[in-house]
């Protein structure tokens, strides 16, 4: 992210207009990136002196975040998963059936997102399965969430 923010004028892009997107465990890594407060190494160069936390996040069929330990109706968050209220606006799109990330990963994030004060949006589809990505099948979410995605940063002012 701050070597992004560093270079955004040699790569014509907005400095306050960057985001992140992952899938599944990178959605994982999504959610860590935009709730780190600092960073984790001493600073070394301009680039480290840019903010690390993105301006959006998107996170699709998220894992690993929920504290199944506690049973199937719980929805808190693995002792780990660090939220801050500075996280940036976040979306996060899931499929109901999916079988390899259960769509309480999603619901108990949007949750601990909300609780804390960052603005949160979700898109649950009922079919999708994990891994829907972007190729189009007889699946609604195949063919719809790009257009989701574009409308919510429209909405955020980031497009």
């Amino acid at each position: 992210m701050g070597l992004l923010r560093q270079r955004a004028a040699a790569y014509g892009i907005d400095p306050h207009k960057i985001g992140a997107i992952g899938f599944s465990a990178g959605a994982y890594l999504v959610a860590d990136m935009s709730n780190t407060e600092e960073r984790t190494y001493p600073i070394a160069d301009a680039a480290d002196r840019q903010s690390p936390r993105p301006d959006f996040a998107i996170l699709a069929y998220t894992a690993r975040m929920l504290d199944d330990s506690k049973g199937k109706n719980s929805l808190e968050l693995k002792p780990w998963v660090k939220i801050s209220g500075n996280a940036p606006p976040t979306l996060i799109l899931h499929a109901m059936d999916d079988s390899t990330d259960n769509v309480r990963q999603a619901m108990a994030y949007a949750l601990a997102l909300n609780d804390a004060g960052v603005p949160v949006d979700m898109r649950l589809y009922a079919r999708g399965g994990h891994a829907f990505g972007m190729r189009p099948t007889a699946d609604p979410i195949t063919r719809e969430w790009p257009g989701q995605v574009r409308q919510w940063l429209r909405t955020l002012g980031m497009l």
